[in-house]
């Protein structure tokens, strides 16, 4: 039994699994309780999760996350794939809101059966991410979804906790990302190639200026 749950998990979580988007919406929403209902749901979400593929997808504000989150999401749908959007927005520091303006870019995707987006707030958490972002992978994951797609804030230099999450991390950047240093200190560690180049004279230079 979840705490503060009317409704039978078993039954709530086979509803998802067959396609149901207020199940899983309601799945998510008990994750983002927190607590010891959070607890309880991922604990019985976490035996039928690990069959999903989840790719990140982060860089500045502008650099077309949420096209690529688009396209991507349209090209597996045509191969019949199930595709889970966690698209994060930032959450203002001052009123505590926030816009989850991501959904509306992807507007043409809300109606096909086969997606769920699920807009989430920072909440204040640093990182690029939501407190309950990686509990919303993990129910995304148990219902079925062959695709987890996690779409980060507009990120700076040392936004990287989506790669605690993501399988694959895809980088997007903009042209002209400052100066000399500046491009190599916001890059992420570790293993890494480029998806797109940069446009512009000067990004087409290598490191050595030519």
């Amino acid at each position: 039994m979840v705490p503060g749950m009317t409704d039978d998990f078993a039954a709530l979580l086979e509803r998802g699994r067959t396609g149901d988007k207020r199940a899983v919406a309601r799945l998510i929403s008990l994750i983002e309780q927190g607590g010891e209902t959070a607890r309880s749901v991922l604990t019985q979400l976490w035996p039928h999760t690990g069959r999903a593929r989840i790719f990140g997808i982060t860089g500045p504000p502008g650099a077309g996350k949420s096209t690529l989150t688009n396209a991507l999401t349209k090209c597996w749908r045509a191969k019949g794939l199930r595709v889970g959007i966690i698209a994060v927005d930032p959450t203002s520091p001052f009123t505590g809101g926030a816009i989850l303006g991501d959904r509306v870019r992807m507007g043409d995707l809300t109606l096909d059966t086969g997606v769920f987006i699920r807009s989430m707030g920072t909440r204040g958490q640093l990182g690029g991410l939501s407190p309950a972002t990686a509990g919303a992978v993990h129910a995304l994951d148990a219902c079925g979804y062959d695709l987890i797609l996690l779409e980060t804030v507009g990120v700076g230099q040392s936004e990287v906790a989506v790669m605690e999450i993501a399988d694959l991390v895809l980088v997007l950047n903009v042209p002209g990302v400052g100066g000399r240093c500046a491009g190599h200190q916001g890059r992420y560690s570790g293993d890494r190639r480029p998806v797109r180049g940069q446009q512009g004279g000067s990004a087409r230079r290598g490191s050595n200026g030519q």
